[in-house]
């Protein structure tokens, strides 16, 4: 499956991202259960981890980690305005 691609992401509280994709949809996804070892855990650093960036159909941060792009759509919640 193609998944959405990605127009905007940002960086929020709580190791979060505010994604927003081409559908128009925005949503919320939790980054903290992907913080464990020794490549992700530094995203616990704030600093990185707010250099999350858009990446095709994916969010990729500056040290060139990113995350499936299942995940981000499937797993991610709807944005509560």
């Amino acid at each position: 499956m193609i998944y959405p691609k990605i127009l905007e992401a940002t960086a929020i509280d709580n190791y979060r991202l505010m994604i927003k994709f081409k559908t128009g949809e925005i949503k919320i996804f939790d980054v903290k259960p992907y913080i464990k070892g020794t490549w992700f855990s530094q995203l616990k650093d704030t600093n990185l981890f707010n250099t999350v960036k858009p990446c095709f159909n994916t969010v990729e941060w500056c040290n060139g980690q990113d995350i499936a792009p299942e995940d981000l759509y499937e797993l991610s919640q709807p944005y509560a305005t």
